[in-house]
């Protein structure tokens, strides 16, 4: 987590529960709050013209969201949408900054998370650079593998939708389908149901 739990609550923080499919904030409302994930996990993403979704991240447990906004006036550029039930940690802004300028070793723990949320931003998005999806998607899933820590072939679970690679590659979703079981084919990875292993 990035903030401890207790410390938000102390601070004046609650609790809020959302179902799946809930907005937790939508695209051009106004940020108010600290928001950190206690369970569940959320997307957060973008409509295009067409109405088709573009995911920029699928944060958990432990993770905030759009903290960024926080120092400075500017709306959301994006939606955080429930992809399950959710309890997220809500603590207003201005008391955020009073709990910042109490306790400033705090601004490290948000600035290496938002550090760390870039790099792994940087990182995904140079699949974007190849038009073959296979090598896209291998990108994208060996990068996760590596975040999480896994070195062992098939040892790590990609916690990802079918459709929910789609939307972080850009890609369609028959399109990922058809990649996956070529990949499966090369032995890139292993499927066990509708789970994915790298």
């Amino acid at each position: 987590m990035v903030i401890c739990e207790n410390l938000l609550f102390s601070h004046g923080a609650e609790q809020q529960n959302y179902n799946s499919g809930d907005y937790v904030f939508a695209e051009d409302s106004t940020p108010k709050f600290y928001m950190q994930i206690k369970t569940g996990t959320v997307k957060i993403s973008s409509f295009l013209e067409d109405g088709k979704e573009f995911i920029h991240g699928i944060p958990f447990d432990g993770h905030c969201l759009a903290e960024t906004y926080l120092f400075h006036d500017r709306k959301y550029a994006v939606n955080a949408i429930a992809v399950t039930d959710c309890e997220i940690i809500r603590l207003e802004k201005n008391k955020l900054i009073a709990l910042l300028l109490k306790k400033p070793q705090l601004i490290f723990n948000i600035y290496s998370y938002t550090a760390d949320r870039m790099h792994y931003k940087h990182m995904t998005s140079a699949p974007f650079c190849f038009q073959d999806p296979i090598t896209k998607l291998n990108l994208l899933l060996n990068h996760v593998k590596n975040h999480f820590g896994f070195n062992d072939k098939f040892s790590f679970y990609i916690p990802y939708t079918r459709q929910q690679l789609a939307s972080l590659t850009g890609m369609r979703i028959e399109t990922v389908i058809r990649a996956i079981k070529k990949m499966e084919k090369q032995n890139m990875l292993k499927i066990d149901g509708t789970k994915i292993f790298v």
